[in-house]
């Protein structure tokens, strides 16, 4: 007999999401020093030292997960970090888990 899977909720899903964004010490530095300000490609490119393909890579698993912004000012491409999903990712975990904010 097969065992039927049942799809995990979404807020589950979303909340895996952003965890896996935040498993890995690079795109934990890059947040980090988007804490501070925004700052370009260029800039993260420097702090973590990788390859502009690696640090883009980074950057869009950060983007799906909401916690990064992007907008282009020229060539460059301006990163900040999205407080307001950060804090509404504590709120809605903190609810999904049962616990009083």
């Amino acid at each position: 007999m097969i065992a039927t899977i049942a799809a995990p909720p979404e807020d589950l899903l979303q909340a895996a999401i952003v965890h896996k964004a935040l498993a890995d010490t690079t795109r934990l530095r890059m947040l980090a020093r988007l804490a501070e300000e925004p700052a370009s490609v260029s800039e993260l490119i420097e702090l973590v030292d990788l390859s502009q393909p690696l640090v883009s890579w980074h950057l869009r698993r950060l983007k799906v997960a909401g916690l990064v912004e992007t907008r282009r000012s020229g060539r460059e491409v301006i990163c900040t970090l999205s407080r307001d999903a950060l804090e509404r990712f504590h709120h809605k975990e903190h609810l999904m888990l049962g616990m009083d904010d």
